[in-house]
Formats: C-alpha cells, structure tokens, sequence
C-alpha cells in the first residue's frame, strides 16, 4: 500500500514523541501490506474498525492514539486524515 501524507505522522511524533515507535511501525507494516478489504486489515490489525462508509480507525500506541485513514483498495493508497490522542478522538475532532 502507498501511504500518504507521511508528514501528519511526523508533525503528531513531534508533539508527542512517546507514538513515534509505534506510527513508525504501523508505517512500515502498512507500505508492506497488500489488503483488499476491512478483513485484510484486521488480520494484521484486528481492532482497526469503520467509522463510517470512508474511514478506518487504527488503534496506535496501546490504544493511546488514533489514526484515522480513508483507503482506497483497488488503488492500494491510504490516505491519512487524522492522528488524535484517544481523548480528541472521542471528543469528535476529527469529524
């Protein structure tokens, strides 16, 4: 899978450095992926869920973060939208 933008992980690790490790391993773990669908992706990541109709929630850190990407499976492209403590998360900022 491509995975785009990477600069909105780089700007979240620098303001909270404690999620580098773990977005820097989900990087690398989804540019080497090839899913096709939701199934796929909770093969590696079972916990990542739909939102709604166009975005995946991944769960990031031991649940400290979310990441929430829109992707577009026949293209293989993920596209990044958000990456949120959980706090902003359940507090709706990314919708």
């Amino acid at each position: 899978m491509r995975v785009i933008p990477i600069k909105k992980l780089r700007e979240f690790w620098g303001q909270y450095t404690d999620a580098e490790d773990s977005l820097r391993t989900w990087y690398k773990v989804a540019e080497k992926a090839r899913w096709t669908s939701l199934l796929d992706v909770r093969r590696t990541y079972p916990h990542a869920d739909f939102v709604d109709p166009y975005h995946t929630v991944f769960n990031i850190g031991g649940n400290e973060y979310r990441l929430i990407a829109k992707i577009e499976y026949a293209h293989g492209l993920i596209f990044i939208e958000h990456v949120l403590t959980h706090k902003e998360y359940d507090g709706g900022k990314w919708k």
